[in-house]
């Protein structure tokens, strides 16, 4: 038989209570999501890769030119994301007036100050790149909408929350859309109704919103010019329209589109390596950004189109999974604005370089080449890996307490 335990007596047990009052407090381990990271590596990696072959001949006597640029802004967001990570994310919903301010702000700032380019004025250019207050506004815009949310958690079923929340989006959307940038426009759009439809509103609100959403396509592109009122310019109204018969007018709106098809389709089931023409021979526009999946396809034909493509299922599903460990409604409304954001680029990106979808300008996340949306993207999984670093922490804490 064991030895009976002695008593502890009061004195020594204020000694020991004190000496553990003394040991140092140890913050909880800073252990990022490894799937998510390995994805956004590989994204990265595959990034660099085709960057460096598009552009190769872009700037004479330098062929990494833009490929060097690229590993530079993915380093800065890689380093964004990661000090990102080692903040309480839900701090953020306490300044959601002030993070609102800066995304207004930002579009302005780009409105009078920005260079034009294409027609369109999109970003403020540094000596490294251009700013673009429409990318690092998507960020700003899940933070907060999500806190807005967040406060009318108890008024979900009213209308006037969603008509909140989608006001809220309406005015930064079109501030953007007037630049113009429709594609980030509808962005924006996509993250308050996903943010809606996470959080939980009566079904009847969202089917109201998809039905004033149609209404309103048809009567910028239908009614309005019937009564002979032009919402959009002709061309505007062709770009838009083009996809459904890119044939019909191949040397201006649909030229693109059809050039995009040829280029996926030459690549065939491993690539045309070094035979490609399409990219080479300069046949497909902004081949480095808008379209740059059809670099992809020509390049590394189906076995690298699909590599890509598995690497983002893959990090769209890891962002789900965030979503579901989330120890909040702000952390999971935060998760559902950045997989609204990353599925609404990647299909229609993709989507236009297949023809399937009207050309909107939206950029390949971590794929396109561009500062502002590489950075951009990098935040808004930098609040994922909080997310998740914050649900790895609750979940151990718990453990400690319900330990016997």
């Amino acid at each position: 038989m064991n030895p009976p335990l002695s008593p502890i007596t009061a004195p020594e047990a204020e000694r020991r209570a004190q000496g553990a009052s003394q040991e140092p407090r140890r913050g909880p381990r800073l252990m990022l999501d490894p799937v998510l990271t390995l994805t956004v590596l590989g994204l990265g990696i595959c990034s660099v890769v085709v960057l460096g072959w598009v552009t190769a001949k872009a700037v004479p006597g330098q062929p990494r030119y833009y490929s060097e640029r690229q590993i530079i802004y993915l380093l800065i967001g890689l380093a964004a994301m990661v000090g990102l990570a080692r903040i309480d994310y839900a701090r953020l919903r306490h300044h959601k007036v002030a993070i609102y301010a800066a995304l207004v702000l930002s579009i302005l700032a780009v409105l009078g100050a920005g260079h034009s380019a294409n027609g369109s004025v999109r970003g403020i250019s540094f000596p490294l790149f251009s700013f673009q207050g429409s990318e690092l506004g998507k960020v700003l815009l899940i933070l907060s909408l999500s806190a807005l949310v967040v406060d009318r958690s108890r008024q979900l079923q009213e209308r006037e929350t969603t008509a909140r929340v989608m006001l809220a989006a309406l005015l930064p959307a079109m501030l953007v859309i007037a630049q113009p940038d429709l594609g980030s426009g509808l962005v924006y759009l996509s993250i308050a109704v996903t943010l809606l439809f996470v959080a939980g509103v009566p079904w009847r609100h969202l089917a109201g919103l998809l039905a004033l959403g149609a209404a309103a396509v048809a009567l910028v592109l239908v009614v309005a010019p019937a009564a002979g009122v032009q919402v959009l310019k002709p061309y505007e109204v062709e770009r838009l329209t083009s996809f459904l018969n890119p044939s019909s007018n191949p040397q201006k709106e649909g030229y693109q589109q059809l050039e995009s098809k040829i280029a996926i389709g030459a690549g065939q089931r491993t690539g045309s390596g070094a035979n490609s023409t399409q990219i080479q021979g300069e046949f497909v526009p902004e081949d480095s950004t808008d379209f740059v999946f059809a670099a992809v396809g020509e390049r590394y034909g189906f076995v690298g189109a699909a590599l890509v493509l598995s690497l983002y299922a893959l990090l769209i599903w890891r962002t789900l999974r965030i979503l579901t460990l989330a120890k909040d409604l702000f952390g999971a409304l935060v998760a559902g604005g950045v997989v609204a954001m990353l599925m609404f680029q990647v299909f229609v990106n993709v989507g236009v370089a297949v023809d399937i979808m009207p050309v909107t300008g939206v950029t390949l996340p971590l794929m396109s080449y561009g500062g502002s949306s590489v950075i951009a993207t990098l935040l808004a999984i930098g609040l994922l890996q909080s997310i998740y670093v914050q649900a790895r922490a609750t979940e151990a804490l718990k453990g400690r307490v319900l330990r016997p």
